[in-house]
Parts: C-alpha cells; structure tokens; sequence
C-alpha cells in the first residue's frame, strides 16, 4: 500500500530524526531547511530536498514542521509554505514545535478559514530519544485530523495523547518542560553539593537513582552532569531557555506565580550570557561549577 507522502520543513536536531524514522517506516518526504548542512543530511538519509518550500502545499497531504518558536512557524506558514495563498484544499499541517498556546490556537482557526487543519503536536523527550522513537506526543487539534495522521505519529513515538482543541498540546508541553527543566535543575544542585561535599558523584547518582527521589532525568542527564559532557547537544540550554520565557509568559497571563521557575529562568540566562546557549541542557550543572570551585 502506498504511503502518504509528507513535507518536512525543518531539519535540525529533532526534524532530522523524525525524517530518518519516517523514511524507514516506508514514508516518502520531500524536506526543506534553510541550514544545507542539514538538508544535505536528509538528502543523505533519502528524503528529496527542495530550495522554494511554497511547493510542497501541490505535492502532499501532510507538512510537519520543527521550528525553533511559534514566530519562526508563522513565518514559514506566510512567507515560505504561502498556505493562505494556495487553492490546495484538505491540507493537514502538523507542528512539532514547542509553541505559544496562543499563537498555535490562532494560527490553526486561521488555516481552517482555507480549509486547512493544524495539529500542534508537541513532543517530549530529546533528539537521540527522537531517533530511537521513544518520544511522546501531545496533540490538540480536531480529533478527525487527529485520527488521519495518528498512523504517522505511531512510526515516530511509544506514545500519542490526545488532548483537545487547538493549543491543548502546546500548553501540556510547557508544562511537561517546567517540570523537566526543574528536575535537572535540582538533580545539578544535588550532585554539585554531594561533589563538593567530597561524594564521589558517580555512586551518589547511583544512590539517587535508587531512592525516593529518583528521576527519568537522573537517568537521561546525571552521567552527562558529572562527566561535563555536554556537547553535542541532544538539547539545547538556550532552546529551554526559551521554553522558560513561553512558560513564565503564560503564567503572567494567568496571574499564576511560579517562583521556581523564574530562579530557573535566572540561571539559563546568566549561562546563555557566558555563551553556553548551544551546550547540552545537562549544563545547568555549570551554573553551580561557576558559583563554587569543584
């Protein structure tokens, strides 16, 4: 049986894997990205590649996007896919960014306006856990869109929820983020003090890992704390730093107080200052390294 074919615009870290598992499930993609090196990855990997993304809306029934933020999709919605321009009707685009609820939920009752439907399928887990398919999908949208590309999803991911209107998967991955981003910031404090209590950090994480206070981040970043190991990065801090904005953003909104992530939001900026912002999240460790001499 032949298989949709899907356009991919964006093609870094966690749109590069999800082409390479789309191909291998038998999916044929026609990708774009401004960035060649990672075009020519993906061409590398068997996806064709094309320079003018305005075409792919005549060439198939399904466009993924992995951005850095929801400016950045509303631009390639606009300017590069032209989506309120094209005649092409029943077009399904799905967004993997991790996005503004808002703006997500705008931008898809603009798109249904020209027959369009828009999943926001936000993703949990990292770039090597988006290779070995391990990641879990978080999607709003209409629930018929939903059920079109749930076979799509399932090549991608262990695990797919279904949450609602528009805006619902973006909103559930900021605050599946706030509290991911808050449990490697406490693991860094833990393994910092123990280290700088003389602990030796490898057997501390052991221990922590086998104690009440155990973490999937102990396992998915403690090894990469203690050994500095942090680039290349399987996500980035300054990436995170921006999920931080989008989430304080939200709770400025609500007038909902968040005190722990607002000190969160202090010690990724003073790390993107020092020029970390490309090093692996696991280096908000160095925030407490630079306080004290470890």
């Amino acid at each position: 049986m032949n298989k949709t074919t899907i356009g991919f615009v964006g093609l870094g870290l966690m749109g590069g894997a999800m082409v390479k598992n789309l191909l291998a499930a038998g999916y044929p993609v026609i990708g774009h990205d401004i960035d060649k090196e990672k075009a020519a990855e993906a061409s590398a990997a068997g996806a064709e590649i094309i320079q003018d993304p305005e075409t792919l809306s005549n060439r198939v029934e399904v466009i993924m996007l992995s951005l850095p933020n929801s400016t950045a999709v509303d631009d390639v919605v606009n300017n590069g896919l032209k989506l309120f321009e094209t005649t092409r009707r029943g077009l399904i685009l799905i967004d993997t960014t991790t996005a503004d609820p808002n703006m997500s939920r705008q931008l898809a009752e603009q798109l249904r306006e020209s027959e369009i439907e828009m999943l926001d399928a936000t993703i949990s887990g990292t770039s090597k856990m988006c290779l070995e398919k391990d990641i879990t999908f978080m999607v709003g949208g209409r629930q018929a869109a939903y059920e079109a590309c749930r076979p799509i999803l399932s090549v991608l991911g262990r695990k797919t929820y279904y949450l609602g209107q528009n805006g619902s998967g973006a909103l559930m991955k900021l605050i599946v983020n706030l509290v991911l981003g808050l449990n490697r910031f406490v693991l860094a404090e833990g393994l910092a003090l123990g280290e700088k209590s003389g602990m030796d950090p490898h057997r501390l994480l052991e221990v922590l890992k086998n104690s009440a206070a155990y973490s999937r981040a102990m396992d998915m970043k403690g090894t990469k704390m203690i050994d500095k190991d942090f680039e290349p990065p399987e996500g980035k801090l300054a990436f995170h730093l921006k999920d931080v904005h989008l989430i304080l953003d939200l709770a400025k909104r609500l007038n909902f107080p968040l005190p722990l992530s607002s000190l969160h939001a202090q010690a990724l900026i003073s790390l993107v200052a020092k020029e970390r912002g490309a090093w692996d999240n696991s280096a908000i460790i160095s925030f407490y390294n630079d306080l004290v001499s470890i």
